[in-house]
C-alpha cells in the first residue's frame, strides 16, 4: 500500500492549505480535474511526470 503522506502535503502556508503534491506545489483537486479531463503524459508533454 502505498504511504500518501510521501507524496501529498497540507501545509497552512502554501495553497490556502489545501492538499498538495510533494515538492511542486500543485493540488490533488488540480491533478483529479486534469486527469477527469483526459490529460496524459504525452498529452502534457512531460514524460517525467511523476503523477500521471
Amino acid at each position: 500500500m502505498i504511504n500518501y503522506k510521501e507524496h501529498i502535503t497540507i501545509e497552512s502556508g502554501k495553497r490556502s492549505g489545501k492538499p498538495c503534491i510533494r515538492g511542486i506545489r500543485i493540488t490533488v483537486y488540480d491533478i483529479l480535474n486534469m486527469l477527469a479531463d483526459g490529460m496524459t503524459r504525452e498529452k502534457s508533454g512531460k514524460k517525467d511526470t511523476h503523477f500521471v
